[in-house]
């Protein structure tokens, strides 16, 4: 019973021995013909959020243009980007947006570019009266190097800000409830409402006329209460605004410009892999065409309202007139050239 009981022991030590390869590992199970082993999944891939903060409504130009990104980003990315996009001061106003991008609280704006001469003095640029001859030298702008030098600028890029692209708001045309505004002279003792910044305060100054610094929101109230008695601003403002009713004249000068462009923290923008930014750049590159076309096209049309509300005597600049304007002023570039330097004024009227 014994020699047994240790041939059975030796028989069931060698089975079991075999059972596990004869080196501790488990034998790989025969494949049924005709089926192929499955790779195991991959794990899905973590989705990017960027968060986009502005200050205009949602049926504004830029709100569309705005969500025309985001749903560009998440068809080019197949969901593995998204923009979450917070209008309307959601999330943080005109003085707040700055630093909250910096910060990395959000990842991208679209302020108006006035709202960056706090960073470098070289964005009043905008501001400088008869600077651009007319929409196609904005748009070459937009496009050149020279526009490159700005959005790329050491000022910005040392705060963790990287400028993309430019989106258009439209060139600034005075209204007034006093007379209408032909030569220099009529501006002689009005007063405007207008944006914070010196350079405006110089243009007003140097046409006799004064300047106060009134929010956006508030402008209306201010024109209707005579606090001020008129005011600079695209044909798109002013028809959204409803201006009409409380403005009597209106001149079309294209003094000025109004435009935005697109900021991104750096440190975020970079970090993301090269392969999904360049789908996101994509995205902008085609939101940023439509938003072009979207700006000029509601633009053209608050025109053509304003004018057929019948509300403003309208009255159109001849190129004499306009000419006479722009000299009374050269002043303004006197002042001003050296701080936004004679390099960007220089290198923008090259490009006319």
């Amino acid at each position: 019973m014994k020699k047994l009981a240790s041939a059975f022991l030796a028989s069931a030590m060698a089975v079991s021995l075999v059972g596990c390869g004869g080196g501790g590992q488990a034998p790989v199970a025969e494949q049924p013909k005709g089926q192929e082993q499955k790779p195991a999944a991959e794990a899905p891939k973590e989705q990017i959020v960027i968060k986009f903060s502005h200050v205009t409504a949602p049926e504004s130009v830029k709100g569309k243009a705005a969500q025309k990104f985001a749903d560009l980003v998440a068809e080019k990315t197949g969901g593995q980007v998204k923009v979450e996009v917070y209008p309307s001061s959601q999330l943080y106003g005109d003085k707040d947006e700055l630093d909250a991008l910096v910060a990395g609280n959000v990842h991208m704006i679209a302020p108006s570019v006035t709202k960056m001469v706090k960073l470098d003095p070289r964005w009043q640029y905008v501001d400088m009266p008869f600077l651009f001859q007319d929409r196609a030298h904005a748009i070459k702008f937009f496009e050149s190097d020279v526009a490159k030098s700005l959005l790329q600028g050491d000022a910005l890029v040392s705060n963790d800000i990287l400028g993309l692209v430019f989106w258009e708001n439209g060139f600034k045309n005075f209204t007034n409830n006093k007379k209408p505004l032909v030569t220099p002279a009529d501006f002689n003792g009005l007063k405007f409402r207008s944006q914070a910044g010196k350079v405006l305060e110089a243009q007003f100054k140097a046409v006799g006329a004064g300047s106060a610094t009134i929010p956006f929101g508030e402008t209306y109230a201010a024109l209707q209460q005579g606090t001020v008695d008129g005011q600079e601003n695209t044909f798109d403002n002013m028809h959204t605004q409803k201006y009409q009713e409380v403005q009597k004249y209106m001149t079309v000068s294209n003094h000025g410009r109004l435009d935005y462009a697109v900021f991104v923290n750096k440190p975020f923008w970079e970090g993301m892999p090269e392969d999904v930014r360049a789908k996101v750049e994509e995205a902008l590159k085609e939101s940023t065409t439509y938003e072009l076309e979207l700006a000029e096209g509601q633009n053209q049309k608050a025109y053509e309202e304003l004018k057929a509300s019948g509300k403003l005597e309208v009255t159109e600049l001849t190129d004499e007139q306009r000419a006479e304007l722009e000299k009374a002023f050269a002043k303004v570039y006197e002042e001003f050239t050296q701080t936004i330097t004679p390099e960007l004024i220089d290198g923008i009227k090259a490009l006319k």
